[in-house]
């Protein structure tokens, strides 16, 4: 009772935080977290009385995902400027790392931009004592299709284009396939500079099942980390591949849609078989996203994907990121802390961060469930 009349106490002192979306954090520490800074869309991530810290204490440590970097920097802040005394750090890495730190037992949750894998929730029973790791699907988002081309604005392609474009199949700007998809445009006879990421990525996986789902004949590759297709230019991570596509004219790349918003970069508009090609943005992911099947049995809520959609308004290409924890077992040290903070992170609070700095929130039906599962783990 004491700990929660000081949150009160301390949440009415205040008031409506405002968080900064640059905060960088590793698995080692962290920035000042008492400068009231402004966040990516200037807009609060979160009132201090919408986070509930009940018994949470201590330091909780977390890795995986860096596509959903900068929404748990946002959280982060928020969280720990309400809760007096808890310290939350998330190594942003890869969601493979994550997931590796987990099953080794030395990170309370993993971010995953994939589900984990049959293997990998057998060797979470040796940490999960009596129980197994499970995905909770926590942030979404579209993964745009950035472009650099003099001259030209607007663009639409469609899946087997695309699929022919990063498969090296297609080698100038002006090629009837992409002058058919577009008319009225002027197109150049640049040359395509397509990049890639250069380090396995969730984010090139999560294209790479588009692709497979939406042009199987034009894109034979299984999706995979590892970029699977010829020719192209890698680059380090999304920023690498996002800073390629700003300086080079003719190139075209794929990154989370932050990344295209921060260094005004202009973003493909897909062709889905829809009354209109779809634009990138938090809503139309939102509507990709509410088609999903839940896949997993008991606790476990991964997601299938449709990426096939044609539904009016959905953008096909989305990742979710997946927060990975035990259904039981969790440590009795960290455990409070765990819930607490995943709690905020699925409240409404929470997912309205996401649409305030270009994710997409997880669907309400979908997210009911999250909560339902955060509040039974032990």
């Amino acid at each position: 009772m004491k700990l929660q009349r000081k949150n009160m106490l301390r949440a009415s002192a205040l008031g409506a935080l405002v968080v900064s979306g640059a905060l960088v954090l590793t698995a080692c520490g962290s920035d000042d977290n008492t400068k009231d800074n402004g966040s990516a869309s200037g807009k609060p991530a979160a009132a201090a009385g919408d986070i509930k810290c009940d018994d949470a204490k201590g330091k909780l440590l977390a890795s995986g995902s860096s596509a959903q970097k900068n929404a748990v920097d946002l959280w982060v802040k928020a969280y720990m400027a309400a809760c007096s005394g808890v310290e939350v750090n998330y190594k942003s890495s890869s969601s493979g790392e994550g997931i590796v730190a987990f099953n080794q037992g030395t990170v309370g949750f993993a971010g995953s931009d994939s589900a984990l894998k049959p293997e990998q929730v057998e060797e979470s029973k040796k940490v999960c004592t009596g129980g197994q790791g499970i995905n909770l699907p926590m942030v979404g988002g579209p993964i745009a299709i950035g472009f650099n081309v003099s001259g030209v604005d607007k663009l639409a392609l469609d899946a087997p284009t695309l699929a022919a474009i990063f498969n090296d199949k297609i080698k100038k700007w002006d090629d009837e396939a992409i002058k058919k998809l577009n008319p009225g445009v002027t197109l150049p006879s640049t040359a395509i500079q397509a990049f890639h990421r250069s380090e396995d990525s969730g984010t090139t996986e999560n294209l790479g099942k588009y692709l497979k789902a939406a042009a199987p004949e034009a894109w034979t590759y299984d999706a995979a980390k590892k970029w699977p297709a010829p020719g192209g230019q890698a680059a380090s991570g999304s920023a690498g591949v996002a800073s390629q596509v700003k300086a080079v004219d003719g190139a075209i790349g794929y990154f989370e849609l932050s990344y295209a918003a921060s260094q005004n970069i202009k973003t493909v508009d897909i062709n889905t078989g829809a009354a209109a090609p779809v634009k990138a943005s938090a809503d139309s992911a939102s509507k990709a996203i509410a088609a999903a099947k839940i896949a997993g049995t008991g606790s476990d809520l991964a997601l299938k994907l449709d990426y096939t959609t044609k539904a009016e308004g959905a953008y096909p290409i989305v990742l979710v990121t997946y927060e990975v924890v035990c259904d039981k077992g969790n440590k009795a040290e960290t455990l409070p802390t765990v819930k607490s903070f995943l709690n905020y992170t699925a409240s409404d609070a929470g997912q309205k961060v996401l649409s305030e700095n270009g994710y997409a929130p997880i669907p309400a039906e979908i997210n009911t469930k999250v909560r339902e599962v955060i509040t039974s783990l032990s």
